[in-house]
């Protein structure tokens, strides 16, 4: 029963910060960071490489690396772009619109 009142308490929580000033902008941000972490860790392992190996191949560190998959940092263009090379693979960045109301 405490853990159904945790829930609805972290539920409350979070909407109650969404409705703060730059809340869904920042979690738009830590979104895509966690979503461009998951998709080079996925490539990395099909490939049985370590982080070192990775990072050695785009001329990174392994902690860098390992930030970047665990999403805690929003690469720039020219660092995605070496760990794409280095995983060869294709970098594609788009702007799509969104679907009418």
């Amino acid at each position: 029963m405490a853990a159904m009142a945790e829930r609805s308490d972290w539920a409350q929580l979070r909407e109650r910060r969404m409705g703060e000033l730059g809340a869904r902008d920042a979690y738009q941000s830590a979104r895509l960071a966690f979503e461009l972490g998951r998709s080079v860790r996925e490539l990395r392992q099909r490939r049985a490489w370590s982080q070192a190996e990775l990072a050695a191949a785009a001329g990174m560190t392994q902690s860098a690396v390992a930030r970047f998959e665990a999403g805690g940092t929003v690469p720039t263009l020219p660092v995605l772009e070496r760990l794409a090379e280095a995983l060869d693979a294709d970098l594609d960045v788009r702007v799509i619109p969104r679907p009418a109301a």
